[in-house]
């Protein structure tokens, strides 16, 4: 982590000149305030909200993974660890903002408006999981890593070319800052001065590599500056600062003057997805009980509880509540009607070739048997 900054402007982090990549920080491991010059104006409420969320999300984990178990799901990428970054990036978009997911970013689509047996949906593979209506400005995750940073640059530039107030947001980890799509995707908006909101979430172990071995530079912030754009690196494990630094980013990029990178510091508890890594084979010993000492939860319950805002009863609500939405959106996942081999076939293409339609004729002939 690079050295914590202070006294430190907005103005000054999003100078495309501002090569310090000091790390944002609001909130400490203690739940103490550190830089209250960079807290974010909030009402009680919207503090609770976020601690609402983070113990929604911290409980839809632990829901999905015993899904899994249960053969309910597909693929599954754990996000326990993330929920600062992730929901303090999202909180700061609103409806008009395009967002583009990477496949552990299932909560920022949730909290962006899609519904909860959608996501499931997308698990288990089924294409309705991806069908979305068209005023819900958002693509499902994307799997080729790296990709969505290109996709977010061509929406960015059609926001910028349509006169709209709003931005393209996207993020991908600290493997997917080695791929060349994400370079090709901040150089492309930044030579056009598009409105996107670029995020590395850097758990530090991608897929099982070391982050040291993805670059030898100190920070993945500073990959901003080969395309001329403000790069910022925030402690991913601090809500208040990763929404600031979001909030803030979204307001240069919609005022016009580019994109912006913003590296949250983070950590994911588990393993890159639930198809069979084992951390424990690639992490160092102690790695884990380290970094929950760090934990996002933690560092915002003190502080809210200091503050007269939260409770052990308020936070066992949020966790039942969690629970029974996730086991009601997986019932209603499960009554969608499966897939059958011949509506694979007629979503190859839109308009079927010969070879395709003789196929899909003989596969209804099995399937109405």
């Amino acid at each position: 982590m690079a050295k914590q900054a202070n006294k430190v402007t907005f103005e000054a982090l999003l100078d495309p000149q501002n090569f310090d990549f000091e790390t944002v920080q609001i909130l400490n491991e203690k739940g103490e305030v550190v830089n209250p010059d960079l807290m974010p104006e909030l009402t009680d409420e919207e503090l609770v909200k976020f601690m609402e969320d983070m113990v929604f999300y911290r409980e839809w984990n632990d829901r999905m993974k015993a899904f899994s178990r249960q053969g309910r799901l597909g693929f599954v990428a754990p996000t326990s660890g993330q929920e600062a970054s992730q929901l303090g990036t999202i909180a700061a978009t609103t409806s008009d903002d395009v967002i583009f997911p990477g496949y552990r970013d299932l909560p920022q689509l949730m909290q962006h408006g899609l519904p909860r047996y959608k996501a499931f949906l997308w698990s288990k593979g089924h294409v309705e999981g991806s069908q979305y209506p068209e005023d819900f400005h958002a693509y499902p995750p994307q799997i080729i890593i790296g990709a969505q940073y290109v996709q977010a640059a061509g929406a960015a530039l059609g926001i910028k070319k349509n006169g709209r107030k709003a931005i393209a947001m996207t993020w991908t980890g600290d493997g997917g800052s080695s791929q060349g799509d994400v370079y090709e995707g901040m150089n492309y908006a930044g030579a056009f001065k598009a409105p996107a909101v670029f995020v590395i979430q850097n758990n530090g172990w991608a897929i099982s590599t070391p982050r040291a071995y993805q670059t030898a530079a100190p920070t993945l912030a500073q990959k901003g500056v080969a395309a001329g754009i403000p790069g910022i690196q925030v402690d991913g494990m601090d809500i208040l600062a990763v929404y600031a630094v979001a909030k803030a980013a979204r307001e240069y990029a919609v005022e016009g003057n580019g994109p912006v990178l913003i590296e949250t510091l983070c950590y994911r508890y588990g393993a890159h997805s639930l198809s069979g890594d084992d951390p424990k084979r690639y992490q160092p010993e102690g790695a884990q009980e380290h970094w929950r000492g760090l934990d996002p939860l933690n560092r915002y319950r003190i502080f809210l509880t200091e503050k007269g805002l939260w409770s052990e009863e308020k936070e066992a609500e949020v966790v039942a509540n969690a629970k029974e939405t996730a086991k009601a959106a997986i019932k209603e996942a499960e009554s969608v009607a499966p897939q059958k081999v011949s509506d694979f076939l007629k979503n190859m293409f839109e308009t079927p070739d010969s070879i395709i339609a003789e196929q899909i004729e003989q596969y209804e002939a099995k399937e109405n048997k």
